[in-house]
C-alpha cells in the first residue's frame, strides 16, 4: 500500500499533468488561427492583389526568420527570471496579453491599403510573433521541471499534445463554418474579427488552468548562476544532441506545416467542395488525438527509435496515397489518417527528444538551461512556418489560385503544382529529418538513465 507521501506525490503529479495540458487547448487554438488561417483571411476575405501578396509573402518569410533568431534570447531571459511566481508563469501571462491584442488586430480590417497596409501588417505580425514566442518558450520549458522520469514525461507530454490537438483541430474544423455563418449576419470581415476575439478569450480562459493549477517543485535542482549572453551560443551549438534534434524538428515542421496550410485550397480548388474540408479536418483531428492517446501503450513495448521509424513509414504511405488518390473522400480520408497518426507520434517523440537534451546539456556543461533549450521549439516553429508560408504563398501565385475568380479558372497544371508542393516536398523534408535522427541522435533510454545517475552523484540533481 502507498504511504501518505506517495499518495501526495501521485496526486500532485496528476494535478500537474491535467492542469499543464489543459492550458494549451486555447494556446493552440490561438496559434493555429494565425499559422493556418491568416493567409486564408488575406486571400479569400480581404482578397488582396497579387502585388500585395508578393510583399506579404516576403513579410511572412523575412520576419519569421528574423524573429526566430530572437527566441534563444527569450529563452535566456526566462532562464534568468526570478520571481515569487517562478520563471515560467509571468512570461506565459505577459506573452498572451500582448500577442492576443496583436492577433485580433491582424484579423481586423483597419481600412488601410497599399504600402500603409503592408507596414502596419508587418508591425502587428512581429508583435504577435515575438510575444507568442515568449509564451510558447515559457510554457513548454516548464514541462521538464515537472518530472525527470522519461515515462512520466511521456504521459505529461502526451496529454499536453492531446490538448494541443484538441485546440488545433477545433479551430481547423470550426473556422470556416462559424465565420461563414457569422458572415451572413454581419459581413465576412466583421465575422472574422469577432471570431479572432473569441479565440483569444478562450486562450486566456484555458491558460488559467496552468497559471493557477500547476505546482512546480523548485527544490529538485541545485541553485545555478545566471547564464550570460556569451554562453548562449555555446549552449546551443556545443550541445550536439540539441542541435541534431532541432534540425530534425525543423525539417518535420516544414513538412507538416506546408501540408496542413494547403488544406483549404486543396478542397476548394482541387476537390471542388470547400465545405468538405471541415469534415476531412475532423477525421484528421480524431486520428491524431487517438495516436497520442495510444502512444503510452506502444512506448511500453517498443523503443523510441522503433516508434519513430514506424511513424515515418505511415507518413510516407499516406502522402503517396493522398497524391495519387482520385477526388473521393474515402481514399483521401484513409491517406489522411495514415499521415496524421504518424504525425501525432512524431510530434510527441520530438518533444521528448528535446526535453531529454536538457539533462544532457546539464551533464555536459553543468547548467540545465531548460528555457534556452525549449526556445528551440518556437524558433523551429517559426522557421518552419516561414518556409512553409513562403512555399504556400509562391505556389498560390504561380499556380494561378490567388488570381482565380472561381475554382474553374485554375488549370490542371496549377492543381498539379499545388498538390506537389503540398505532398511531395513535405515528404522529402520529413524523411530527411528522420535520417538525421537515425544517424546522429544517441540519447536512448539506457544513455539517459546513466546521465541522470551521474547528475545525482555529483549533486546537480537533488530530488
Amino acid at each position: 500500500m502507498m504511504n501518505n507521501e506517495q499518495k501526495a506525490a501521485g496526486s500532485a503529479s496528476a494535478r500537474n499533468k491535467y492542469c499543464f495540458g489543459m492550458g494549451t487547448i486555447g494556446r493552440d487554438m490561438f496559434y493555429s488561427m494565425v499559422s493556418m488561417f491568416l493567409l486564408v483571411y488575406l486571400t479569400e476575405v480581404l482578397d488582396l492583389s497579387d502585388s500585395i501578396m508578393w510583399w506579404i509573402t516576403g513579410v511572412f518569410t523575412t520576419l519569421r526568420v528574423f524573429d526566430a533568431l530572437n527566441d534563444p534570447i527569450m529563452g535566456l531571459i526566462v532562464d534568468n527570471t526570478m520571481t515569487r511566481w517562478g520563471k515560467f508563469k509571468p512570461w506565459i501571462l505577459f506573452g498572451e496579453i500582448v500577442g492576443g491584442v496583436a492577433m485580433i488586430l491582424l484579423f481586423t480590417d483597419l481600412g488601410l491599403t497599399g504600402a500603409a497596409y503592408i507596414v502596419v501588417f508587418a508591425l502587428l505580425y512581429i508583435f504577435w510573433d515575438i510575444f507568442f514566442g515568449a509564451n510558447d518558450t515559457a510554457y513548454w520549458s516548464m514541462m521538464p521541471s515537472l518530472s525527470l522520469d522519461q515515462k512520466e514525461r511521456e504521459r505529461i507530454g502526451a496529454f499536453a499534445r492531446i490538448c494541443a490537438n484538441v485546440g488545433l483541430f477545433t479551430v481547423v474544423v470550426a473556422t470556416l463554418p462559424v465565420t461563414n455563418a457569422l458572415g451572413n449576419v454581419m459581413g465576412l470581415k466583421s465575422a472574422w474579427s469577432l471570431y479572432a476575439v473569441i479565440v483569444t478569450a478562450l486562450m486566456f480562459l484555458f491558460s488559467l488552468t496552468t497559471l493557477l493549477g500547476v505546482k512546480e517543485d523548485r527544490d529538485w535542482f541545485k541553485p545555478e548562476e545566471p547564464t550570460g549572453l556569451r554562453e548562449l551560443f555555446r549552449i546551443i551549438f556545443k550541445n550536439d544532441q540539441l542541435l541534431f534534434v532541432a534540425i530534425a524538428m525543423m525539417l518535420f515542421s516544414v513538412g507538416y506545416m506546408t501540408t496542413t496550410s494547403f488544406g483549404v485550397y486543396f478542397f476548394k480548388y482541387a476537390f471542388g467542395d470547400e465545405n468538405k474540408y471541415s469534415v476531412f479536418a475532423a477525421v484528421l483531428g480524431v486520428s491524431q488525438i487517438a495516436a497520442l492517446v495510444i502512444f503510452p501503450l506502444f512506448s511500453k513495448r517498443f523503443s523510441r527509435k522503433t516508434l519513430y521509424t514506424a511513424a515515418t513509414a505511415l507518413v510516407i504511405a499516406g502522402d503517396i496515397l493522398f497524391f495519387c488518390a482520385p477526388m473521393n473522400m474515402l481514399p483521401l480520408g484513409i491517406a489522411g489518417v495514415l499521415i496524421f497518426v504518424g504525425d501525432g507520434f512524431i510530434q510527441l517523440l520530438m518533444l521528448m527528444f528535446l526535453a531529454d537534451t536538457i539533462e544532457y546539456g546539464q551533464w555536459k556543461f553543468g547548467k540545465r538551461n531548460q528555457s534556452i533549450t525549449f526556445s528551440m521549439q518556437p524558433l523551429i516553429n517559426k522557421l518552419g512556418g516561414a518556409l512553409a508560408s513562403g512555399v504556400v504563398g509562391v505556389t498560390l501565385i504561380l499556380s494561378g489560385i490567388n488570381s482565380a475568380a472561381t475554382p474553374a479558372d485554375v488549370t490542371p497544371e496549377g492543381i498539379t503544382l499545388m498538390k506537389s508542393a503540398m505532398m511531395i516536398l513535405p515528404l522529402a523534408v520529413i524523411c530527411l529529418g528522420y535520417v538525421i535522427y537515425l544517424f546522429k541522435y544517441r540519447l536512448d533510454e539506457k544513455t539517459y538513465t546513466k546521465i541522470l545517475e551521474d547528475l545525482r552523484n555529483r549533486g546537480d540533481i537533488l530530488g
